[in-house]
């Protein structure tokens, strides 16, 4: 498909489900960004899960989707199949120019059905994460490498959220390194309040200290590391009160060990006003055994927080050891080592915390993020019509 001077570049996004978290973010802040007089968009997703907030019903309620059944989280060969269907369909009647995937199951589902909806639209997808550890056993991580390998072939443009993530997909061969372009986040923070306003709001004590978890309470992000370390610091009598914003499958178990071992653990549930959170936060903790590039994070760094958390993913692109915070291996013992460093010195952390918001600043912009993919999408529509 060739686009004519006089019309504009339309644009299909589609992505499994926008529950809370990085990728809806993103896709939101490009649905948004877009100049209208240049792209057509269409915004393609499922259902998230009950255990689940969506992201265009809390906050981007001014983001317009197309729902569909099936395309959600949960595999079922029949959901999907119909799934798969109606997305066909959707291609065939919008006609885009661009199909822009996102996450892994719309990543497969988007991708299969453009090439058979007869449409030559151009391809693209971006890898927020990936499935390569944490997830799987052998066999079905073996399986998804395969599949997303093949996918690659058919895909114009392959787009890695961070260059460890894209370095470990490539080091699997998927892609090639010539169709691989890191595309860090973009997100706009909105106004923090006070810290005795954030306070008030969340039922917190303004003359303790936190340190915040935020993210989804569910096996990858390891919550039992995070009440591990919780557990630590307690035994060692440090002055320190813990808060997690975030709802997943093992909410009632954190809840549960937390009553149990009487942690100082405060759970606010899924929280659409993170700048509440973070007003009230001395520094942030993540624990996860794999991240693309979490936008926790880099929230974080904008309100000028340092941070402690794993070494994996592409986190090493947000947190610069230290310089904006720490990052350790899995051991729960280096976590809690490294919290420790910093609440012990005011100064550190106030030092770290002026270095984490200059430095995600100017990385990871919204501007930022909405400029390069309409100057991508322009660069692969012209590369095409030249080829």
């Amino acid at each position: 498909m060739v686009k004519t001077n006089n019309e504009r570049i339309r644009v299909m996004r589609i992505i499994a489900r926008m529950n809370v978290g990085g990728p809806a973010v993103q896709v939101s802040g490009l649905m948004r960004g877009f100049d209208p007089a240049k792209f057509d968009q269409r915004l393609v997703t499922g259902f998230c899960g009950v255990d689940e907030a969506d992201y265009l019903e809390t906050t981007a309620t001014d983001v317009i989707a197309t729902r569909i059944n099936g395309l959600g989280r949960s595999i079922s060969p029949r959901a999907d199949l119909m799934a798969f269907l109606q997305v066909v369909r959707e291609i065939r009647s919008f006609r885009p120019h661009i199909i822009h995937t996102h996450t892994a199951k719309a990543g497969v589902i988007g991708r299969i059905a453009s090439l058979v909806s007869g449409h030559s639209s151009v391809r693209v997808h971006t890898y927020h994460g990936h499935l390569l550890h944490g997830y799987f056993g052998k066999f079905k991580t073996s399986l998804v490498i395969l599949i997303e390998r093949v996918l690659a072939l058919f895909t114009t443009k392959l787009l890695a959220v961070g260059k460890k993530v894209m370095d470990e997909l490539l080091a699997v061969r998927i892609g090639t390194a010539k169709k691989f372009t890191v595309m860090p986040p973009g997100l706009q923070l909105g106004i923090l309040p006070t810290r005795d306003e954030a306070c008030a709001t969340l039922g917190l004590d303004p003359t303790l200290m936190y340190c915040a978890f935020i993210g989804r309470i569910t096996k990858i992000k390891w919550p039992d590391r995070f009440l591990d370390v919780v557990a630590m610091l307690q035994s060692q009598s440090t002055d320190l009160h813990f808060i997690v914003a975030g709802a997943g499958d093992l909410l009632d178990y954190c809840k549960e060990r937390s009553a149990k071992e009487s942690l100082p653990v405060i759970f606010l549930g899924w929280r659409e006003d993170i700048e509440t959170v973070l007003a009230a936060s001395d520094l942030v903790l993540l624990t996860s055994d794999n991240e693309g590039t979490p936008l926790s994070l880099i929230q974080a760094g904008m309100a000028k927080l340092p941070i402690v958390a794993t070494n994996v993913g592409s986190i090493s692109e947000i947190v610069l050891d230290g310089e904006t915070g720490f990052l350790t291996d899995l051991s729960p013992q280096s976590l809690a080592a490294a919290v420790n460093t910093l609440i012990s010195s005011p100064s550190l952390r106030e030092g770290m915390g002026t270095k984490a918001r200059n430095y995600t600043m100017q990385r990871y912009g919204v501007e930022r993020l909405v400029k390069d993919h309409q100057q991508l999408y322009e660069k692969l529509l012209s590369d095409r019509a030249n080829s």
